[in-house]
C-alpha cells in the first residue's frame, strides 16, 4: 500500500505476466495521482489472493497468463470490478462484450491510449460514486448526467443488465443508466431483490409464476442462470 492513500482515489491492480509491460503499466499509473497501485501479479491465482485482500476498483488485466486465462479468471469472480484489458491480440472484443470490459488496450500500449482508457474508467466510477444516494429504505436516488431520478423501490419489477448499461423496469417506466448491475445490486436490499441471473435482478413480491429455469414478472419470463440457482431463495 502506499503510504498516503488518502491522495489517491482509486485502487487497481496490474495481472501481467510479461514484466516489461507490467513496468510500463506501472509508470503510467504512477504519473495518475487519482491510481493506487495496490499490487500486481502475474498469474490469476496470485490475483483471487490480490481481490481477497483489498478493496480493487480496478484491473488491467492481461488475457494471455500462465495456467488460468484472462477471461476464465473473470468469469470466477462474483462482482468483479472495471477491468482493463491489455492483450497482443484483436479478436476478444466480441467475448468481452459478455464481460463488461471497460477498455482493451493493445501492446505495447502508448501512454496516450492509456489516459483515454483511465478516462473511460473514472467517467463511470465518478458516475457510480453519485450514482447511489440511498436516503431511505423504500427508494433510491440516481444520478444521470445533471438530474436526480428518485426510484421508489416498491414500484421496480425487475433490472436488466445490457452491455455497460441497466435498465430498471418500474410500474409507470422504465430508465436506463450506464452502470454495471453489480453496482446496484450492493445498493438493494436483499430481502427485497435478489439476483437470478447475470444481466437480471427482480423484485421479489413481483413474481407470478417461477420455476427452476424461468421467472415471470408483469408478464415477462426471465431465465435463471446456472451459477444463481444454488443462492436462490425466494
Amino acid at each position: 500500500m502506499t503510504p498516503n492513500p488518502a491522495s489517491k482515489k482509486y485502487s487497481c491492480i496490474i495481472v501481467e505476466d510479461e514484466p516489461i509491460a507490467a513496468e510500463i503499466l506501472e509508470s503510467f499509473i504512477s504519473r495518475d495521482q487519482e491510481l493506487n497501485l495496490v499490487g500486481k501479479c502475474a498469474d490469476a491465482v496470485y490475483a483471487s489472493s490480490l481481490l481477497s485482500i483489498h478493496q480493487v476498483d480496478l484491473i488491467f488485466l492481461d488475457l494471455h497468463l500462465p495456467v488460468v486465462k484472462g477471461f476464465d479468471f473473470l468469469r470466477k469472480i462474483k462482482n468483479p470490478p472495471f477491468v482493463i484489458v491489455t492483450t497482443a491480440y484483436h479478436e476478444y472484443a466480441v467475448e468481452g462484450y459478455e464481460l463488461d470490459i471497460t477498455d482493451y488496450l493493445l501492446k505495447p500500449i502508448p501512454y496516450e491510449r492509456f489516459l483515454t482508457a483511465i478516462g473511460k474508467f473514472k467517467h463511470l466510477m465518478e458516475a457510480e460514486d453519485a450514482l447511489l444516494e440511498i436516503s431511505e429504505r423504500d427508494y433510491i436516488f440516481i444520478n444521470s448526467g445533471k438530474k436526480q431520478v428518485k426510484i421508489i423501490l416498491h414500484d421496480i419489477f425487475y433490472i436488466e443488465s445490457l452491455r455497460e448499461y441497466i435498465n430498471i423496469h418500474t410500474k409507470t417506466e422504465s430508465f436506463t443508466f450506464k452502470m454495471p448491475i453489480s453496482k446496484i445490486e450492493e445498493a438493494l436490499n436483499p430481502k427485497m431483490f435478489t439476483r437470478i441471473h447475470k444481466s437480471y435482478i427482480i423484485s421479489k413480491s413481483k413474481i407470478e409464476v417461477k420455476s427452476a429455469n424461468i421467472i415471470q414478472i408483469n408478464g415477462k419470463k426471465l431465465p435463471v442462470g446456472r451459477t444463481y440457482k444454488p443462492f436462490l431463495e425466494l
